[in-house]
């Protein structure tokens, strides 16, 4: 998540316009990178270097528009380290989350993926110690009853790779917690540099700590077909600049109720992707699992935003 600050005569009973092209920007930022999952599928190369691919062409592309801005000047060791840090974790949480999507699929491994409002909320209870609010001790049960409907039910019926797949998941999530907070940290010094520079220097150490494990793994960089190619450029430019940048333009004029009902839509449309296009078989448990899960992810998105905005 994005921090949500928002910007003075934007709320939606001073100007709506503000808000409608803050929704609008969200809105097309989450569609986008709804096809994350469906891009590491379809690219015909290995976990490791499809987020390889990812972070390397969004860093380049990140670099070219910097620097037509003239916007490279260093910010200091500390910013380097901190910046540096959260490329290795986003690094790991594209390890984590590009071998769930393989075991079981973009719909599912994107929702387990975005469990991570509750690690979030599970350290500012346990470590700073903040108050837990309605929204929070309402969406931790609905999500755990959600994954037990769409992956418990079933759980000792499911073969040994779709149960490592659910754990990758989770795993993927909790890494990109940890990201976040680091991301906070920096976001939150007044001497921090524009969110697209410290984006870059994420996505090349991401790029590095990728391109090393896959060389070590002696997996190949040779991307096969042109499939590959559309949907591993599609992936680093859409998913890792276009649509972030513009949930991160956006989300700081909507509302934080619209902001988790806006940002909701990319688990959703995953999952309906994973259906549309990979045939996943879903049964009314899988449907229900997946609509509770949703619906608590959103609960702990908007208690998550609520809490920032009011500190």
């Amino acid at each position: 998540m994005t921090n949500y600050t928002p910007k003075s005569g934007s709320g939606p009973f001073l100007s709506h316009k503000p808000v409608t092209h803050g929704a609008r920007f969200v809105l097309i930022g989450a569609f986008l990178i709804s096809f994350s999952g469906v891009f590491v599928k379809w690219a015909h190369v290995s976990p490791s270097v499809a987020g390889f691919y990812r972070t390397f062409i969004g860093g380049l592309a990140l670099a070219a528009v910097l620097f037509i801005r003239r916007e490279h000047k260093w910010y200091g060791t500390g910013w380097l380290l901190l910046s540096g840090c959260c490329g290795v974790l986003f690094a790991l949480d594209l390890f984590f989350w590009h071998r769930s999507i393989q075991y079981i699929g973009p719909g599912l491994s994107t929702i387990l993926a975005n469990f991570q409002v509750f690690f979030l909320a599970l350290f500012g209870v346990l470590i700073l110690k903040e108050k837990v609010n309605g929204k929070l001790i309402a969406a931790i049960p609905l999500a755990m009853i959600g994954l037990y409907l769409l992956a418990g039910v079933q759980w000792n019926r499911l073969g040994s790779t779709y149960r490592t797949g659910v754990w990758l998941g989770l795993a993927a999530a909790a890494c990109y917690a940890v990201y976040l907070l680091v991301l906070r940290k920096i976001q939150g010094n007044m001497k921090a540099p524009s969110p697209m520079m410290t984006l870059l220097v994420i996505s090349m150490i991401s790029a590095a700590a990728l391109g090393a494990e896959s060389f070590i793994h002696g997996e190949k960089f040779f991307i096969p077909d042109l499939q590959s190619l559309a949907s591993l450029l599609s992936y680093g430019i859409l998913s890792q600049v276009i649509g972030w940048v513009l949930i991160t333009k956006g989300l700081p004029g909507v509302p934080s109720s619209l902001a988790g009902l806006l940002l909701l839509l990319q688990p959703t449309l995953s999952f309906a992707w994973d259906i549309l296009f990979f045939n996943r078989p879903t049964t009314h448990i899988d449907a229900i699992g997946a609509v509770m899960a949703l619906c608590a992810i959103y609960l702990g998105t908007v208690a998550g935003m609520s809490k920032r905005n009011s500190s």
